[in-house]
C-alpha cells in the first residue's frame, strides 16, 4: 500500500483497538467511513445543492452511499455526487478521501472478487490504485464512477501482475470495461444472496466488459450452453429481485425517499 493511502487509513492493531474490526484493508477502510459519517460532525453533502433529484437536505456519506447503490439512481445523478466528492478528495483532506472510499466500496469489493486469483493484497493495491485514480480521473465527463472504477481496476490488475512470477496459464481475467452502477447492483445482489458471487461475475463479464458467453465458457473450461443457461437464470433472479424491492438497502426510510424523490423528478422531465 501506497505511503499515502497509509496515511489516510487507520493502521489495525494496539493504536487502534476501537477503530478496526479486521485485519483486511476493506475492513479498516469500512471502519473509518463509518466513524466520519455518524454523529453531529459527519461528512455530508448538501443535496438540495446537488440537484438531480436527490432529497433536498443534509446526506450523510453512508445515506449518499445507499442512494447511489439503488436501481433508481441514474448515471447524472451519481456523476453530479461524485464530482463532488472527487473535488472534496483533492482539497479537504484525508477524512474526505476516505469518504470517496467509503462510498465506492461495494464497486471495489466487486473488482477485488474479479482480482481473487491473483497472490498479492488485492485490497490494499485497490486501495492504492483508487485514491491514484480519485486525483487524475476528469470529474467532467461521463460516467465519472465507472471510469473511476475502470481505472482503479486497470491499475491494481497491472500492479498485481507485475508483482508475480510469470505462468503459463494465466488466471481468468476479464477487461474491465464498466464498472459503474451495474456493479453496484451486482454487488448488493450478491450480499443479499441473489446471485451467488460466480453468477455476478458471470453477468459482468458478458454484459458489461464485453467478453462473449463462448470466450468465458472456454477460459472457464465450460461448456457453453451450460455458462448461458447459469447467466439466463441469474438474470432472471436479478430482475426479479429489483422488480419486487428485495434488493433494498439497509437504510430503507433513505432509499424510499431517494427513490420517490428521482421517480418525481425524472417524471416532471418527461
Amino acid at each position: 500500500m501506497s505511503a499515502f493511502v497509509s496515511s489516510v487509513l487507520p493502521a489495525a492493531g494496539t493504536d487502534a483497538p476501537h477503530l478496526v474490526l479486521g485485519e483486511q484493508p476493506f475492513d479498516v477502510t469500512a471502519n473509518s467511513f463509518r466513524l466520519f459519517t455518524t454523529g453531529p460532525e459527519a461528512l455530508a453533502v448538501d443535496g438540495a445543492a446537488l440537484g438531480e433529484g436527490l432529497p433536498a437536505r443534509r446526506i450523510a456519506l453512508s445515506e449518499l452511499a445507499a442512494i447511489l447503490m439503488h436501481p433508481s439512481c441514474g448515471y447524472a445523478t451519481s456523476d453530479q455526487v461524485w464530482r463532488l466528492l472527487i473535488g472534496r478528495a483533492r482539497t479537504d483532506g484525508p477524512a474526505w478521501v476516505v469518504g470517496a472510499v467509503g462510498v465506492a466500496l461495494p464497486g471495489l469489493r466487486q473488482a477485488a472478487y474479479r482480482l481473487r486469483h491473483h497472490d498479492g493484497d488485492v485490497q490494499a493495491e485497490l486501495l492504492t490504485a483508487f485514491v491514484a485514480a480519485l486525483r487524475t480521473v476528469r470529474p467532467g465527463e461521463a460516467k465519472v464512477a465507472q471510469r473511476l472504477l475502470t481505472a482503479t481496476f486497470t491499475a491494481a490488475r497491472t500492479a498485481l501482475r507485475t508483482a508475480e512470477p510469470s505462468r503459463a496459464n494465466p488466471p481468468i481475467s476479464a477487461p474491465a470495461a464498466g464498472a459503474g452502477n451495474p456493479d453496484f447492483v451486482l454487488a448488493r445482489a450478491v450480499g443479499a444472496g441473489v446471485l451467488t458471487a460466480g453468477e455476478a461475475e458471470l453477468i459482468g463479464a458478458t454484459r458489461l466488459e464485453g467478453v462473449s458467453v463462448a470466450d468465458y465458457a472456454a477460459r472457464s473450461g465450460r461448456g457453453y450452453w451450460a455458462v448461458a443457461k447459469e447467466r439466463s437464470r441469474a438474470e432472471d433472479r436479478l430482475v426479479a429481485a429489483i422488480r419486487s424491492g428485495a434488493l433494498s438497502d439497509e437504510d430503507t426510510a433513505v432509499i424510499a425517499e431517494a427513490t420517490m424523490t428521482l421517480a418525481a423528478d425524472r417524471s416532471r422531465r418527461v
